[in-house]
């Protein structure tokens, strides 16, 4: 399979290009492998680093938005893995045009080109932010979407403009709805890598609100073998929820962060709760397990306490990201 692979250098995206590389896909043989990316703040080319040398991998330095830098690579390619996006909610809440101009008009040029070329499959990765907020029992696929930040309504659009490009064109296109990852190479303005290297920095962490919000976490490895499961087997035309079954509160979560780096609760700072917070997400993922045979497999406090250890590692990749941030 000759796969493009949009936001590769990005933290899930380089994730998913080191494990298909691997061999560690079920069902995903790679002949060749594209990343496309545009190299933001959060895109990185050191986190293909493990696989730089790889025949089989080439890097294009590109926006998904540049029609003529799309159209070629769609034409050489038999499958599409789309996660080029901007992510983080609270930039969204300062400034939503990066968002939508990526987030939707990025995808339609993505969705034009793989209809024009003949892709055969088109994976676009999605998120449980765009069911909104669920105060008991989870989110099943068919559920009304209500996002409630600019981020999430952008990915809720790009969601609906790729389910309607497979009931208009047949183009065989299938959503992943995932909860909210964690793991090494994150970028350090996500929660788990900003607690983790500000504590190791001997600096504070900002909690939210009353620190009630509820997240389940997903390890970014057991996110890519349900995205590699989805591109091997998927339905056109379907979306596929993706969670890891661990839903803790921001406070809980922040006690075992606490305690992973041997700190304790004087370096959190209660701040302003952000607006239109989502105060819980929760994912059915019955649908996937049963049809695809996904189950997480990574368990949390193993799973968190080996990302710690990655970052307390890797302080040459977060430092210079984290003095970019300041």
């Amino acid at each position: 399979m000759r796969i493009l692979v949009t936001g590769g250098a990005g933290f899930i995206g380089s994730h998913f290009v080191r494990t298909a590389l691997n061999g560690r896909l079920a069902g995903v043989e790679v002949d060749s492998l594209t990343v496309l990316d545009k190299l933001t703040y959060s895109g990185n080319r050191a986190n293909l680093d493990p696989v730089a040398d790889d025949s089989r991998l080439t890097f294009v330095h590109g926006d998904i938005c540049d029609a003529a830098a799309v159209g070629p690579l769609a034409a050489t390619h038999d499958a599409i893995v789309h996660f080029a996006a901007e992510t983080h909610v609270d930039r969204s809440i300062a400034g939503a045009a990066p968002f939508v101009t990526t987030n939707v008009v990025g995808t339609q040029v993505l969705l034009d080109a793989a209809l024009q070329h003949g892709v055969k499959r088109f994976v676009h990765v999605s998120t449980d932010e765009v069911y909104g907020s669920i105060e008991t029992g989870s989110w099943t696929e068919d559920w009304p979407l209500a996002p409630n930040s600019p981020y999430s309504a952008s990915k809720a659009s790009s969601d609906l403009l790729a389910l309607a490009y497979h009931r208009t064109h047949k183009l065989h296109v299938s959503v992943t709805r995932c909860s909210n990852n964690y793991g090494p190479y994150q970028f350090p303005e996500k929660v788990i890598p900003l607690f983790a290297t500000n504590l190791m920095a001997g600096l504070t962490v900002p909690l939210y609100g009353d620190g009630g919000n509820v997240r389940d976490w997903l390890h970014v490895d057991d996110h890519c073998q349900g995205i590699g499961l989805v591109l091997a087997g998927g339905r056109p035309g379907e979306v596929y929820n993706i969670g890891g079954g661990t839903e803790l509160t921001n406070k809980d979560l922040t006690s075992l962060l606490l305690e992973a780096t041997g700190t304790g609760w004087d370096r959190v700072e209660q701040v302003s709760d952000r607006l239109g917070h989502d105060r819980r997400y929760s994912v059915d993922i019955t649908k996937i397990s049963t049809e695809l045979g996904y189950a997480p497999r990574v368990e949390f406090a193993a799973g968190l306490a080996e990302t710690v250890q990655w970052y307390a590692g890797n302080q040459a990749w977060w430092q210079p990201l984290k003095d970019r941030m300041s």
